[in-house]
């Protein structure tokens, strides 16, 4: 047993296991399916843990499913009946994470659940929440269970006193983990975050699980995403490279990114790029210190680097055509895929939920994969997501979910993104490659 403080952060990676097997495509993280379990009383983020949990796992490529059960757990048949669900998920969709929410606050009720999970070969990770600050209660309860249809029309301080009244229901039979017991695997989070006990982690998934719960926080803040300003490549359509800026790039979109962010009126903002020209000279002009992440680099083009679609298509056109079939998994020669850039940047994207306010200036794919990451976007999706230059968007992480605005700047740029073709043969004709799905977003 561990107990650990939010400075020992990154030596949770001593106990990394790596255990991993591959399918016919989609890479194994565990060589058994694992339950995580939540554990706790109502209003102390059960849910919020459980949904962030679960998008966390499906962007780095571990199918994960999340299951609800907080309003069927008082029957025994509906609890079973959600437990079956887990088996299909397991067993037919290929499933290798699946988070049971619930308030699973009695010791015969895990012990249903641990029972389920050794005559199926399953392994169990229990996360219980506790908290007793009442402030911390309250906040939760009217963020989150006052939008709820159970109290639609109470005024808000009925319904903070109802739920509340339901919160003592559940104290009279809750059991929480036992401290003393080895055998289970579990992190316990006090007061969101304030302390954590660890005990018997079992595997490298388990490992990675967390380490993320322990850098997740719920102060507020917002995440500013852009990418760099236009380039000199960017104006002949060529990807990849290290070029500068372009005029237009450097003098016009890095000042009016400057008067955006002072206008947001951010106490410590931290602003991180990656090692390339054209986002070193855009983050310059914002007048604030700014770090350089290697991570951030934009996604390595191998043998196609400086080169235009046209000129791939025309060199490498059996290529060309593999990416357009599959573009998330598609590794360029020499190169990376999308999914080799989603493994680059989990550092950065655990760094970016220690931290408060932030303004990210980086790359279109780099900026697909955070985006992806916060808008709980699938693999399908990510590659095509646009994010257009001279545009901002404003991350504001909300309960369960995160809240988008997208501030064009009103500077003129080349448009860089490419739609998925409707073609996408090996054999097609060059200008069918450039006859593209139309977008209905």
């Amino acid at each position: 047993m561990w107990y650990f403080n939010v400075f020992v952060l990154h030596e949770l990676h001593i106990f990394a296991i790596i255990d991993v097997c591959f399918s016919a495509s989609v890479p194994q993280f565990t060589n058994s399916p694992t339950m995580i379990v939540m554990v706790g009383l109502p209003a102390r983020g059960k849910t919020y843990i459980s949904k962030k949990l679960t998008r966390y796992l499906n962007w780095i490529g571990v199918p994960t499913k999340g299951m609800s059960c907080n309003r069927v757990c008082l029957c025994r048949d509906c609890a079973n009946a959600a437990l079956k669900d887990v088996c299909v998920y397991f067993n037919q969709e290929q499933g290798q994470v699946a988070v049971f929410d619930a308030t699973n606050t009695t010791t015969e009720r895990r012990e249903v659940i641990l029972t389920f999970a050794k005559e199926n070969g399953y392994k169990v990770f229990f996360i219980e929440s506790l908290c007793d600050d009442p402030e911390i209660i309250a906040e939760n309860i009217k963020q989150v269970k006052l939008s709820s249809p159970d109290y639609e029309g109470y005024d808000a301080e009925d319904a903070v006193t109802d739920f509340l009244k339901r919160i003592d229901c559940y104290k009279m039979t809750y059991v929480p983990l036992d401290d003393d017991n080895d055998s289970l695997s579990y992190i316990k989070i006090f007061n969101v975050g304030s302390r954590y006990l660890v005990n018997r982690v079992q595997d490298h998934i388990q490992s990675r699980i967390v380490y993320y719960l322990m850098n997740i926080h719920v102060t507020p803040r917002s995440i500013y995403l852009t990418r760099h300003g236009e380039s000199e490549l960017n104006l002949v359509g060529r990807i990849g490279g290290d070029s500068g800026l372009s005029p237009r790039g450097n003098k016009v979109f890095a000042s009016a990114l400057s008067g955006y962010m002072r206008s947001q009126c951010i106490r410590d903002l931290k602003v991180w790029t990656s090692h390339m020209k054209r986002t070193i000279q855009t983050a310059e002009a914002v007048g604030v210190p700014y770090e350089q992440w290697k991570a951030l680099n934009e996604i390595d083009a191998g043998v196609c680097e400086e080169m235009t679609y046209e000129e791939i298509q025309g060199r490498y056109p059996e290529e060309f055509a593999l990416r357009d079939q599959n573009k998330y998994r598609y590794r360029y020669p020499k190169g990376e895929s999308y999914e080799d850039l989603v493994q680059r940047l989990e550092p950065v994207i655990m760094e970016l939920e220690r931290q408060e306010n932030v303004l990210v200036v980086c790359h279109q794919a780099v900026m697909r994969c955070l985006l992806a990451y916060f808008l709980d976007k699938s693999a399908a999706e990510l590659p095509y997501l646009k994010c257009p230059l001279h545009t901002v968007l404003k991350l504001t992480p909300i309960a369960y979910g995160c809240r988008v605005e997208s501030i064009f700047l009103n500077i003129e740029a080349v448009n860089t993104h490419r739609d998925k073709p409707v073609n996408v043969d090996v054999d097609r004709a060059p200008r069918e490659a450039l006859l593209t799905v139309p977008d209905h977003t």
